[in-house]
């Protein structure tokens, strides 16, 4: 139980104590898209006042889809993605995944942070596959899969190492893989290349392309690049600074697969131009 309280502890204690559980509403959302969010607002409070993280988000997303969001510092990005994760309570709005309500953690989501949390007394293999062992499942027969999800992030022959040896880049394709063990239909990403240097972090954006044209798992990106929105998304949400709310939706007609040499290109300049021209009285956000 130790090894699963500093897991969790973490993640910010994702769990809250409790095994998070698949969400099963008689309340359906008549809507087609897959991510709905309605009038979706949030406040802190604290004891001398109240802050206003986010303002009448309301927006839908389609399954299979990759959706990156894009704002200042502050603005309530990854107040977002964890009140989509059930990790935080919205104040006001609703959030509906696949016609049912999002109010708790739910294994058809997943959620990786820009710190990968790898157990170090634990190998590749086994850091995969700890919420397996967390939700009490059966450990063998996920061994196959965790094999699986550790050839197509690239780690096969690599499940035996310790995570002192281990690059950065290794250490997030593991966390991706750990997300992806129990075959979540979304899978939510906290600027999860932010720490690592910058070819790194080129290199790990092709991997996720191609990870995700894999998986075709519905993805909701969150990050301070602008490029980097651009070069992986479907969709670019744009926020604005505290309270955040939605003033753009980039649609990026760029064909996949991409490569970084598209990040030459004027039609990927024109994308970029038109996502920062939302901050130019309010300074660059990368």
């Amino acid at each position: 139980m130790v090894i699963y309280q500093l897991f969790f502890n973490s993640h910010i204690s994702i769990l809250s104590g409790r095994n998070p559980e698949l969400v099963r509403s008689e309340t359906r959302h008549s809507s087609s898209g897959f991510i709905i969010f309605e009038h979706v607002s949030k406040v802190y409070k604290t004891r001398t006042e109240e802050i206003e993280a986010l303002f009448n988000i309301t927006l839908e997303i389609e399954k299979q889809e990759f959706v990156t969001i894009v704002g200042p510092s502050g603005c309530g990005k990854s107040t977002l993605l964890k009140i989509l994760a059930g990790l935080l309570p919205k104040t006001s709005g609703e959030i509906f995944l696949d016609g049912t309500p999002v109010t708790k953690p739910r294994v058809d989501i997943a959620v990786v942070f820009q710190d990968p949390v790898l157990l170090p007394w634990r190998n590749v293999l086994d850091n995969v596959l700890v919420p397996v062992e967390v939700f009490g499942w059966d450990k063998a027969k996920y061994r196959s899969r965790a094999f699986d999800l550790l050839e197509m992030v690239d780690l096969r022959g690599f499940e035996n190492k310790y995570v002192n040896e281990l690059s950065g880049g290794m250490k997030q394709r593991t966390a991706i893989a750990r997300a992806l063990i129990y075959d979540p239909s979304l899978l939510l990403m906290d600027e999860p290349f932010g720490a690592l240097d910058a070819m790194t972090r080129e290199n790990m954006n092709l991997e996720l392309l191609r990870i995700w044209g894999e998986s075709r798992k519905t993805i909701f990106f969150v990050t301070h690049s602008i490029p980097e929105a651009v070069f992986l998304a479907n969709r670019v949400i744009v926020l604005s600074p505290r309270p955040g709310r939605i003033t753009k939706i980039v649609n990026v007609d760029l064909p996949y697969p991409r490569s970084l040499e598209i990040m030459g290109t004027d039609r990927f300049g024109v994308y970029v131009k038109q996502i920062r021209s939302e901050f130019e009285t309010k300074g660059v956000i990368d």
